[in-house]
């Protein structure tokens, strides 16, 4: 195993330091009331707070407040606290809420301004609940989500914002900084990003090593969490669950070296995610007890522990063990308190209400027509033109036509794992009917209706209520016994009873009962598989249990057999309505017609699960070819948490709408964009591909080496990132960049003109990225986004539009020195309405660089190649440092353009564990002579 030896890197806790600037007015003298404690003076600096409260507190006192339910210290007057509101497109989990579109499609709006009036208005609403009850609805949100969507597979894409760190960035900040408020002291809430780093899959997330080289981390995984924070937008952090070169990220020590101590600077705290503490023995087995795993973890930088509920044994035991040991000293403790109070301080709960302007929030904020008007906006701007070959959309007024609204999201609204319970549904086909009325609109779900019997008792499968279990005990195939049958892809169906329009879910008992509004929970119990025998019945497992559906002879089902080939139950399938054959003969009917598909939020792809594949459900897709045969005028509307291949669609359906699930209001903003009273100018933020074959494994974290987003996939994309189109057109013009080149250190101004050239108003969402000319030392990005402006142009107005271009933004990690570097040459500055729809190009020299030749001679760290094979980045030791590990017997690593200086001799750490051989080749492991040392 070939291994680099390294620093130890300090894990120095962070110092709080005085805020300067924040320093609040003194209450006048003759008001100023008397003070038990000094900490309770809102007149003193937080740190003379925190310092005075800290060193009242009992050793037992400071170790039962690690835990994320903080108690009440009531002989000092200190309130309970609770870290953790979910907060991330709304507030979830706390009651009826206003319920904005998905992270991803905040994110597709590219409008930061829009986004921080999101944040704020979240912000609100939880300050509401928190008026409520304040020890259970705490202020420290966690959220946004800045995990960089670097694959469509990823089970969470629907929470993240976009495949690009600079992107991801902005709109992280501005969501972040809207929920913390714009008071100078007082924060509204406590925004905490999440999740600290390389977190994209969910398949064994808890466990998982995500391989990432100094360039990756550098240049794309780091750089959104950078943004949010540097920008001071939030507050908090949270590490995620998988490990990162073979350490958790709950122990990275990027978290002090980064963090902590480059980026926050004062008042900032880091909190673990639910369970990751323990997780550090029972998941990754990185330790063989609680006690090592909680100590590294707070030298770390961890301050709070979020594990078992509200159960703080575990935590408390830990500590208190790992204090015996001395493994942490009571020092520890105090720092990590002192991050978290100087943040309880700056969020009022220990001062005069009167102080704080957002102690007056109370639960009549909560959905108010203010943030309902907010949401409606928001999804109308998120939403995405595809695809308007004939200019089928916007759809006319004219009273004779006739609209055919077809599909399973036509008349239905998801809510997701974050979601909050939404107060009202605007759905899609309600916003048409409310726009051209009832008379012109017909609609069909285009969902099986089916019907099962039972072999064993010869009877149907009936549904009598939401308090009874199915039963195969009925004699005729009537509504009671009809179910619709809907494909969500990859085999999983759901059964929605007609008899009361419920879902069927599996109960403890194995029975199942028809007594679910939509599929939801933690562990999703409304899914079945259907599995065709060779008899042509149907065996039937329900997915949360894996157990196939059993018979009894008085007809009781229960979902509690290992295999389909023992006592499970043979079903034969009666198809009482097909959905293709109605939904073509309405489509025939109709002039017009908008086909409604998309993706179940809880289905195939939500956390704990990713994404097999891209492709949609077999059953939506067969409807939209049916739909577009029988009525060409056919518009596809795709309302999903992630990219879908639409091959078929894309080559064959005039006009395609995308939108992400568009919470409350989407019915209506989705109406005023098909009838054109808002143009559509939402824009992708991932590169949507043809197929999975264009992807590289799930596991695969070098985007550069696997070619992964817009700026390295090689390929023609189905649709590139930014992509979207308009109902008017656009001319850009009158490019101009005033100086000659790009000084070292300096900045140019681009200048450029956008005119309407259409007749209709529209929003156009300008693009700059930059390429280098030359051949450069290593591989850069063929594009690269570096500003983007949204602007609403009238028909034939012009704006003019400025971005300010640094030296420093091109510059590229130079693993040869370990820091960021411009090299010297020409760079293009591409202005466009795409990463692939480039309007205006200008070549610049920049001052820069030239790299010198990697030098040999001193010590080089392994982990800092130029190309490799068969290798992954592991840990040099518990106490930091990377180091090169190989998966193959051919693996090999290579430094590019090295110097030897006449050496003859080299060195080289490697691991006591597992032994091998060094190879050193003087130009290619297969070419090249070989020498071994």
């Amino acid at each position: 195993m070939l291994k680099s030896v390294r620093m130890t890197i300090a894990t120095a806790l962070c110092i709080i330091l005085s805020i300067a600037g924040f320093s609040l007015p003194r209450p006048a003298a003759a008001e100023a009331p008397a003070y038990e404690f000094p900490f309770q003076n809102p007149g003193l600096s937080v740190e003379k707070r925190v310092s005075d409260l800290i060193s009242r507190l009992t050793l037992e006192e400071k170790v039962s407040l690690m835990h994320q339910y903080q108690p009440a210290i009531p002989r000092l007057g200190i309130p309970a606290f609770k870290t953790g509101t979910e907060a991330l497109h709304g507030v979830a989990w706390l009651g009826k809420a206003t319920v904005f579109p998905q992270a991803v499609g905040l994110a597709h709006t590219w409008n930061p301004a829009l986004i921080k009036r999101v944040g704020s208005a979240v912000g609100d609403e939880v300050r509401g609940f928190h008026h409520l009850n304040p020890a259970a609805n705490g202020v420290n949100v966690w959220a946004p989500v800045v995990d960089l969507l670097r694959d469509p597979r990823w089970g969470r894409n629907e929470e993240g914002y976009s495949e690009d760190p600079f992107l991801t960035g902005k709109i992280s900040a501005a969501y972040a900084s809207g929920l913390k408020g714009d008071h100078p002291f007082y924060l509204k809430t406590v925004p905490t990003l999440k999740h600290f780093l390389g977190y994209n899959n969910e398949t064994d997330r808890g466990f998982s090593s995500s391989s990432i080289d100094p360039r990756n981390m550098q240049e794309y995984y780091i750089k959104p969490f950078e943004t949010a924070i540097t920008e001071k937008a939030a507050y908090g952090l949270m590490p995620a669950y998988n490990s990162i070169n073979d350490k958790p990220a709950i122990l990275s020590p990027l978290l002090h070296t980064a963090v902590k101590n480059k980026w926050a600077g004062k008042h900032f705290f880091i909190v673990s995610d639910a369970f990751d503490p323990s997780g550090i023995v029972n998941d990754h087995r990185y330790y063989d007890n609680h006690e090592e795993a909680h100590a590294h973890a707070l030298k770390a930088g961890i301050d709070s522990f979020t594990d078992q509920g509200e159960n703080p044994a575990l935590t408390k035991n830990a500590v208190t063990g790992a204090l015996k040991k001395g493994l942490i000293a009571e020092k520890d403790l105090d720092q990590a308190l002192a991050n978290v109070f100087s943040l309880r301080f700056r969020t009022g709960e220990f001062d005069p209400d009167k102080r704080n302007p957002y102690s007056r929030l109370t639960e009549n904020v909560i959905n108010s027509p203010k943030h309902q008007k907010l949401a409606k906006k928001t999804a109308e701007q998120s939403i995405v033109l595809l695809k308007n070959s004939k200019q089928l959309l916007p759809l006319e007024r004219r009273a004779d036509e006739k609209i055919a609204v077809i599909g399973p999201f036509g008349d239905a609204l998801y809510e997701d794992w974050y979601s909050g319970t939404m107060p009202y549904q605007i759905t899609p086909l309600a916003g048409i009917t409310d726009k051209i009325g009832k008379d012109r609109v017909s609609f069909a779900e285009g969902i099986e209706q089916s019907g099962f019997r039972s072999a064993l008792t010869g009877k149907y499968v009936t549904a009598q209520d939401e308090k009874q279990p199915l039963s195969a005990t009925a004699d005729e195939l009537k509504k009671r016994e009809t179910f619709d049958l809907a494909d969500w892809g990859d085999g999983i169906y759901t059964l929605r009873a007609q008899a009361n329009g419920r879902y069927a879910s599996l109960h403890e008992d194995g029975s199942v009962v028809p007594d679910q509004k939509q599929p939801n929970g933690w562990t999703v119990k409304e899914t079945f598989q259907l599995e065709k025998q060779p008899d042509g019945t149907y065996a039937i497992k329900n997915t949360a249990n894996g157990k196939y559906i059993t018979a009894k002879k008085d007809g009781t089902l229960t979902a509690s057999a290992d295999t389909p080939l023992t006592a499970a139950e043979k079903f034969a399938k009666t198809v009482v309505k097909s959905a293709v054959e109605e939904a073509a003969a309405l489509a025939k009917s109709a002039d017009k017609t908008i086909v409604f598909v998309g993706n179940n939020p809880y289905i195939n792809g939500r956390e704990t699960q990713d994404r097999k594949d891209i492709t949609l459900p077999p059953a939506q897709e067969e409807l939209i070819k049916a739909v577009t045969k029988a009525n060409p005028n056919t518009a596809l509307v795709v309302t999903s948490s992630y990219p879908f291949a639409l091959n078929w669609a894309d080559r064959h359906v005039p006009s395609i709408l995308y939108s992400a699930h568009g919470g409350q209001e989407a019915g209506r903003a989705l109406a005023d964009i098909l009838f054109g009273d808002k143009a559509p100018g939402g824009r992708l933020t991932q590169t949507w591909h043809a197929s999975i074959h264009e992807l590289p494994d799930m596991m695969d974290y070098d985007i550069i080496k696997g070619k992964r987003t817009y700026k390295y996939f090689e390929d023609r994309p189905l649709y590139p990132f930014g992509h979207g189109l308009s109902y008017t057109s656009f001319r850009y013009h009158g490019l101009t960049v005033p100086f000659k080149s790009l000084k070292k250190g300096g900045s140019v101004t681009v200048r450029f003109k956008v005119t309407n050239t259409g007749a209709r108003t529209g929003d156009e969402v300008v693009q700059l990225y930059t390429s280098p000319e030359f051949n450069t030392r290593v591989k850069q990005p063929k594009k690269d986004l570096k500003g983007f402006q949204r602007i609403t142009l009238s028909p034939k107005e012009t704006k003019t539009v400025t971005f300010k271009l640094k030296q420093t933004d091109l510059a590229f990690w130079d693993v040869t020195r370990e820091r960021f570097a411009v090299e010297k040459g020409p760079y293009s500055i591409k202005i466009g309405s795409s990463s692939e729809d480039i309007r205006l190009v200008k070549r610049i020299p920049a001052d820069g660089e030239t790299i010198p030749k990697r030098n040999m001679s001193k010590k080089t760290k392994a982990e800092n190649y130029d190309d490799y094979k068969g290798v992954r980045i592991t840990e040099e030791s518990k106490h930091g440092g990377d180091a090169v590990k190989t998966d193959t017997e051919d693996a090999w690593i290579a430094f590019h353009l090295a110097s030897f200086q006449g050496e003859k001799r080299f060195e080289a750490a490697v691991s006591s564990s597992g032994g091998g051989e060094i190879g050193i080749y003087l130009d290619h492991p297969v070419k090249g002579k070989k020498s071994v040392h």
